[in-house]
Parts: C-alpha cells; structure tokens; sequence
C-alpha cells in the first residue's frame, strides 16, 4: 500500500471569507446538500485518523482544507494530534498540513503550528492591490493586512510555510510585480494555481478569469523571473517548474494535476462524507462516508465510477504532441468529459502549454542536466 493522503474539511465549506472566485463555493452551490453546517464531530473525526493510521503503510498525509480549517478552532486541532498519537500504534510518519486564509492567525495558533511540525500554505495573491481584489472578508473589505501579520507570526514561530496564489487575469498581467513582492518579503516557497471559473459556465466570462492567452503570458513571465534567480545560484521554489525539473531526471511529480492520470485521494467532508478530489465534491462523485465505509469500499465505489480511469484517457490530439512527456495531459478539471462520450476533452490550456514548452523546454533541460536542487 503507498502512503496515504487525506483531506479533512474540518468546517466544510464554512469561511470567514468571501474570495470572488472560490471554487468550493461553487462546489457546494451544486450538489443538493449545500453545507454540513456544522464543525466536524468528535466521532467523525476519530473514524477518519483510525481508519487512515490502520491503513497506512509507511507514511501518511493528513492535510486540513476547507472552507476555512481554522474555523474549527484551535482545540479541533489539539485533539487531532491526541488522536494521532493514540491510534498510531505501528508508529507510521504521520505529516500533518494546513491550507488557510490566515484571517484568525494569533500567537497561539502559531505556537501550535511550530510545536507540532504542521507545514502550513498561506493563501495570498501577492501586492495590496492584486489580493485584495478578490480576496475579501464577510464585509467585503480587503483582508491584505490580516494576512500578512499572519505571515510575520508564522517566521517568528518558525513554521514552515509556503505561499499560495491564485493567478487571474490581473496577475497575468502584472506577475514580476508579484514576483519581486515575494522576493522583498522573503517569501521563496511559491505554489500557484489556475483561477477556475463556476462550472457549468463557458470559461473566460469572469473579470477574473485566466484566458488561456493570460495563461501563456503568465507562464513565460514567472519562468523568466524563477530561472534568471536559480541560474544564479538563488533557491527559488515554485512548485510547478521544480516539479518539471523533477520530471526531465526521470522522477514522479509530486504535483496530483502533472501526473497524467488522477491520484488515490480522500477528501472528507464535515460529516465524513468522502469524495475523491478537492475539485469533485459533487454528488455524482460521492464515494462514501468514514462513519460506515473502510478504505476498501470507498475504493471500489471510485473504481465503480471510474474516476481514475477516465482522468487517465488521453485526448486525440495528445498521442502526437511533442510535449506529451511533460504534460501529460494536464490536470482532468481543465480537461472535462465531452458530452456524449465517455473520454477527456483536450485541455483548456492546450495551446498555453504548448507554447510555453517550447519556450523554456531548452533552460528547463539545463537544469535538470545540473545540479538544481528540487
């Protein structure tokens, strides 16, 4: 058995924030039960660790998302690392992480974060002004200031932490500005990830929509920023390009969407309900709930729907393309099914990574030919 990866949605889909483009939102907005409402149980909370720590060989991942986690409170949190020690009686590597906003962060929560080794992700889109256009409080106001105080706790704690941003269209446009934004705050551990726009609806129709002419421009901009500091000598990690350099020395992404074909997750929901991917918490995809089903029965319910099978099609035009090896096809929510047939449609962004390839394929190369670490 590999190691495992679960997703606890502690408060579902419950946040103190209103992010113009949260996707989970969304998720909810279209499946008949909209929210949990509530905190996840005591009860539902120990079913997920014991049977998680009873199946896992070797390592685990427990990673907390939301919504926002954090709503759960600081003694959700304490207990989850009761229950680990109590349940982990092979003495497995249990790695806890946590996704937040960062809105509620004092110095109890980092203390807490930094004593129990939680490796945290921070969400924020970069300068005043690109993150607090979509990323407000229940108010509407901007939540820049709250966010960055959490980033000034989370150095003096000493947590480990990365950075999570949101690329729009805005930040196509703009990226070095972002870039040297995280550069003059010591931020180097950069993740980003597309903005998606609500399903069902055509892409590209949102003021904040990424175009797939944003995402080029996008791209080449954060490429030509990542590689002019690593080639000097600066680390630099940005989870996409390092993962490409991983790639070209013949080792696996760790990024789910770079492999080609969807990964083993579990995503659990306040009342345990279990879904096989953060971006498909939609009836259709219910594999389950902790409370009733073990790890076997959510699995076959995944293989019954055929989740993984179908994310593993590549489309036509794929089978021929020079940059197949890299892309793999990209990751499925970019790629959904056509109508009518049981097979993936190309990727929204097929043309982005196409150029994109070809433009730094070459400097890519280099590095993995060198001693870059990733």
């Amino acid at each position: 058995m590999p190691p495992i990866h679960v997703m606890i949605k502690p408060a579902g889909g419950l946040c103190n924030m209103r992010c113009r483009y949260c996707f989970y939102a969304d998720e909810m907005d279209n499946r008949q039960l909209q929210s949990c409402g509530s905190i996840m149980e005591p009860a539902v909370l120990e079913a997920v660790i014991r049977r998680t720590l009873a199946r896992a060989e070797g390592q685990a991942t427990i990673a907390f998302q939301g919504g926002e986690p954090t709503l759960a409170g600081l003694d959700f949190f304490r207990r989850v690392v009761e229950l680990e020690k109590r349940h982990n009686t092979r003495h497995i590597q249990v790695d806890n992480a946590l996704q937040t906003n960062g809105y509620v962060l004092n110095e109890d929560w980092a203390k807490f974060l930094a004593e129990n080794h939680f490796l945290v992700g921070l969400s924020l889109d970069g300068p005043k002004d690109l993150h607090d256009a979509n990323r407000l409080d229940a108010a509407g106001k901007g939540t820049y200031s709250k966010v960055m105080h959490a980033v000034q706790l989370l150095k003096n704690h000493g947590v480990e932490f990365n950075i999570l941003t949101v690329v729009t269209r805005a930040t196509s446009r703009s990226f070095r500005k972002t870039y040297g934004f995280f550069e003059r705050n010591d931020l180097p551990w950069q993740q980003y990830i597309p903005c998606l726009d609500p399903l069902g609806e055509e892409r590209g129709g949102q003021a904040y929509s990424l175009r797939p002419e944003d995402f080029t421009r996008y791209l080449k901009d954060a490429f030509d920023c990542w590689y002019q500091d690593v080639s000097a000598g600066k680390f630099r990690y940005h989870r996409y390009f390092n993962n490409l350099v991983a790639m070209l020395r013949g080792q696996p992404p760790e990024a789910c969407g770079m492999m080609g074909v969807c990964g083993m997750q579990y995503v659990v929901e306040a009342d345990g309900s279990v879904y096989p991917c953060d971006f498909y918490c939609l009836d259709e995809w219910k594999l389950g709930n902790f409370l009733t089903d073990d790890f076997d029965a959510l699995d076959a319910k995944r293989e019954e729907l055929g989740f993984i099978r179908l994310s593993a099609q590549p489309h036509p035009d794929c089978r021929d393309c020079p940059w197949r090896y890299l892309c793999r096809g990209g990751c499925r929510r970019d790629r959904e099914t056509i109508p009518g047939q049981d097979a993936p449609g190309k990727n929204y962004y097929c043309e982005s990574y196409k150029a994109f390839f070809a433009y730094a394929a070459p400097r890519l190369e280099q590095l993995a030919r060198g001693r870059y670490p990733v």
